[in-house]
């Protein structure tokens, strides 16, 4: 019998689609049991890092490896002297992986080692599938893998803090987040920016580009070796005491998880780890993404399956990370990986089009991920709104906590860019920042790495355009200037206000970072020089720069020391004539002025009875505005509404007391 699914109850339009989701749910659920032969957790099972890869055991090194198309396995590197030796040559145990034991006093810490695969028609060196450390050399840059045997390992002191309420979570790339122009560090990272993140309020640090990438360029996305953190920046320990200080200071590391393709580098990754690209990837037309030219993993295959969720729990495991942001959840559930496709008909999330093996794969890896760490949270980046992606799998959900509210950001990118700001429209702002599925929380942002990234622009310089190299002093600045800084902080205010999840920003755009991000290559003689954050420009006193820190700071405090985010969002202006738009959550009434034209000296706002106060004014001199409003006045509302002054341009936040 055919149960009524519960994402029915929360959204009528899927009725027609009732049998389909149950039968997805099915599938995934069957699919766990496959895995846990219906005895134990996927936790139990999810242990491929602890088996494949190199160990050492109280007696030998024991290196396995899954290559069911080789014909021989031979490990090599510095015990060899770089020479392909019979007498290290791997044999296929009882389970069909090929394995040897080599003696404690052949390797040590530090040594580089690689495989030599022998196949039919062909052989070639290889990295294993689940190494967990590689280095590049700095003269021929070829990757080896590396033996990873500190003698003290590394002792954790801090306990992960509780998942926030809400995560405010600053976006961060660690070898790009140093002023000068190098690739920094985690340690570096750790002592200068985790400080920075603390005092703006953020509670969630989200980092990029830890899994290994052949390609610095690929801001970390074109992945290599899953189980290996950067070598870029610093040792496993390194990055393991960066996370533990963060969790000192009360912040959630998440980490930026990539498992909807690989890198199509034979030598350095997994494409073709045996010869053959197909053991844990599709063959055929669906084996190579069409814009990323990478691998595309077969979600339908159990090798592919293990491989990825050994990958989550080893990130939670032996790191402490608090959660993961799946990136490319688009690409991974549709065959056609979204592209070139507006999703416009609920038949499209139910068609052939849909991998149903991808979705049960996404299902498997949230409850495992809330099975290693009850406290820990999942984010998906998707762009198609595929129903019962951020839903409980416990209500027959995919199990994310969170998605990424993408349209959020081309929203304000596209009105940047289309629409001048005597022409914003409260209602379709108010609408497109508040509009997503009843059973989703998701994290709003207005800008993230994306809108940063050459062949695009921040915001502020979107805004400001030349100006940003000639107007920026505050006894410098244009109307221009002006008039940038006064949207800046409005949009941001607006996002952040009526998040219905939680919130993201990406380093440096609190305050306006004024450069794109282009890595190091050949189009730029490899340079740095915009592969880094400016912080001077954010704490400089003579810039404008400083006016977007400190009210990015006073915004995040305020939302997450008053527990705004905890009550929905009630309109209750949206005059398009005027320009206005008014709101509340809670105690708290947010009141927004577009016109760049017209200020109102007595505009009138229906709302609860009460006395307010104005905590947050993005005109107050503090922030570069004009100091055009009285924030020392109490407003008293006994029934008729509230009456209040709003220059152009301006937002501002009262807080309601009950008392007269």
């Amino acid at each position: 019998m055919i149960t009524k699914s519960p994402l029915v109850e929360k959204d009528p339009y899927l009725k027609p689609y009732s049998q389909r989701l149950l039968k997805r749910y099915q599938k995934a659920r069957l699919r766990e049991l496959e895995f846990t032969e219906g005895k134990r957790e996927l936790k139990e099972v999810a242990n491929g890092y602890l088996y494949y890869g190199l160990h050492k055991t109280d007696t030998c090194w024991v290196l396995r490896e899954k290559a069911p198309n080789a014909v021989q396995v031979f490990v090599y590197g510095d015990f060899t002297y770089w020479e392909v030796k019979s007498n290290f040559e791997l044999h296929k145990n009882e389970n069909g992986d090929w394995e040897i034991e080599i003696p404690l006093n052949y390797l040590k810490h530090g040594d580089l080692y690689k495989l030599w695969i022998v196949w039919q028609g062909g052989a070639d060196e290889r990295l294993p599938a689940y190494v967990q450390r590689v280095v590049q050399d700095e003269n021929t840059k070829i990757f080896s893998a590396q033996v990873w045997d500190p003698p003290k390992p590394y002792q954790w002191h801090y306990s992960s803090p509780n998942r926030p309420n809400h995560p405010i979570i600053y976006e961060a790339h660690i070898g790009m987040s140093a002023q000068e122009e190098k690739i920094s560090t985690y340690w570096e990272f750790k002592e200068n920016v985790l400080p920075r993140i603390k005092k703006l309020g953020y509670n969630t640090i989200q980092l990029m580009a830890i899994h290994e990438h052949p390609y610095y360029g690929s801001f970390g996305y074109q992945v290599s070796n899953f189980f290996a953190p950067s070598f870029r920046f610093g040792t496993p320990e390194e990055l393991m005491e960066l996370i533990d200080e963060a969790h000192h200071l009360g912040i959630s590391v998440i980490m930026d998880v990539v498992h909807s393709h690989s890198v199509s580098n034979e030598k350095e990754g997994i494409s073709k780890i045996d010869g053959v690209g197909n053991l844990y990837f599709h063959s055929g037309e669906r084996a190579i993404h069409p814009v990323w030219n990478s691998h595309c993993f077969d979600y339908g295959k159990r090798d592919t399956i293990f491989f990825l969720l050994s990958n989550l729990k080893y990130w939670l495991e032996v790191f402490h990370f608090d959660g993961f942001r799946f990136d490319g959840v688009t690409s991974m559930c549709y065959v056609n990986h979204g592209i070139g496709v507006d999703f416009v008909d609920y038949a499209q999330y139910f068609d052939d089009n849909v991998d149903e093996d991808a979705i049960s794969y996404l299902y498997l890896a949230n409850r495992l991920v809330k099975q290693v760490n009850s406290q820990a949270f999942t984010i998906a980046e998707d762009v198609s709104g595929l129903p019962g992606l951020a839903f409980s799998s416990q209500l027959e959900g995919v199990g994310f906590d969170y998605r990424m509210s993408m349209g959020v950001a081309d929203f304000w990118t596209k009105t940047l860019k289309e629409c001048a700001d005597e022409y914003w429209s409260p209602g379709d702002i108010f609408f497109r920042l508040t509009d997503k599925r009843p059973e989703e929380q998701v994290i709003a942002y207005a800008e993230s790495h994306d809108q940063a990234m050459v062949g695009d622009q921040t915001f502020l310089s979107r805004m400001v355009g030349a100006e940003i190299y000639t107007a920026m002093r505050k006894d410098l600045a244009t109307i221009g200037v002006q008039r940038a800084v006064a949207l800046h902080k409005i949009i941001r205010l607006l996002t952040l206000s009526l998040a219905q999840g939680g919130y993201m920003n990406f380093m440096g755009n609190e305050f306006g970072h004024p450069e794109w991000i282009d890595f190091p290559r050949k189009g730029n003689d490899w340079s740095y020089r915009y592969a880094r954050r400016q912080w001077n420009l954010a704490t400089d006193e003579n810039l404008v720069y400083s006016y977007l820190y400190l009210f990015d700071k006073d915004m995040i405090n305020l939302v997450l020391e008053e527990s705004i985010l905890d009550y929905l969002p009630q309109v209750l202006e949206q005059n398009f004539q005027m320009q206005v738009l008014a709101y509340s959550r809670g105690n708290y009434l947010f009141v927004a002025n577009f016109s760049p034209q017209n200020s109102y000296t007595d505009y009138y706002v229906n709302c609860e009875k009460g006395k307010y106060t104005i905590v947050l004014n993005t005109d107050s001199e503090k922030f570069g505005g004009f100091s055009r409003i009285h924030t020392q006045y109490t407003y008293s509302n006994n029934g008729g509404g509230l009456s209040l002054y709003l220059p152009t341009r301006t937002m501002i936040v009262l807080r309601r007391s009950d008392e007269f």
